[in-house]
């Protein structure tokens, strides 16, 4: 399996895209970067994307998606809880923003929405997904994507402190997640659910309690302004814990 990192950031920039991971070619997560991130021959191998939540930097690019892939005549499908497709639906894909491409072209629609629900295993497109409930400002899930030889990934999506409620369901190989402020912003990161290097920390060594190891690790969700700061505390997070932290950037790709 291999995973590469089309958006790192929250942050749109010359330098920095929105969150989004390809899996294979073929499986997406999250789409704030899945058309910026690959050029039109490469979107055709798309067949599935999964959604963590509706905030702008993971969804913003599922309008182009959907209008690209009208041209290819071809559909995807699109996976989330049911709160983010509406979400989608009445505020871009609204015959206002965009067109509807869930009907549209009216013989083969671009995109089709499928509803995930938390903790149930689903099959998408040869890989076991599950969804686990995350904490942020509103409905969020982080994702465990497992493929048939056994390679493992967990998601974060954006989320707070509270982590220790997802990691009895999960036993990723490798974790991305959310370090989106330094830890001098504490408060304001766990006021607006996200984790700094520090918060980060505390959430893996509950993580090594529960499980007896700790997984690579791939920070992500990276506020630009602040990448130099956040990646000299995680490298003190690395030495405390004993653990392999990478920080994401564009066009990463790692083989699980």
């Amino acid at each position: 399996m291999e995973i590469r990192v089309l958006g790192a950031h929250n942050v749109e920039s010359a330098t920095s895209k929105l969150m989004s991971l390809l899996v294979d070619d073929v499986l997406a997560v999250d789409a704030g970067a899945l058309t910026s991130g690959l050029t039109l021959a490469e979107q055709e191998k798309v067949k599935s994307i999964l959604l963590t939540h509706c905030h702008y930097d993971h969804v913003r690019d599922i309008a182009a998606v959907g209008l690209n892939t009208s041209y290819f005549e071809r559909n995807i499908h699109v996976y989330g809880q049911t709160s983010t497709l509406d979400a989608i639906s009445a505020h871009i894909l609204n015959g206002i923003i965009y067109p509807d491409f869930t009907r549209t072209p009216a013989d083969n629609p671009s995109l089709t929405f499928i509803p995930l629900e938390p903790y149930d295993d689903a099959e998408v497109d040869g890989y076991k997904v599950l969804a686990v409930p995350v904490k942020h400002g509103v409905t969020s899930v982080g994702y465990q994507i497992t493929s048939s030889d056994g390679g493992s990934f967990f998601y974060s999506g954006d989320t707070g402190p509270g982590l220790s409620s997802c990691w009895e369901h999960v036993s990723p190989r490798l974790i991305f997640i959310d370090v989106t402020l330094p830890n001098r912003l504490e408060k304001h990161a766990v006021a607006s659910n996200h984790l700094t290097p520090r918060l980060m920390g505390k959430e893996l060594a509950l993580f090594n309690k529960a499980k007896g190891y700790l997984p690579t690790v791939v920070p992500i969700h990276l506020s630009p302004q602040f990448e130099v700061e956040i990646s000299e505390e995680l490298e003190h997070v690395a030495k405390e814990l004993g653990a392999t932290i990478t920080t994401a950037q564009e066009d990463m790709r790692l083989t699980l």
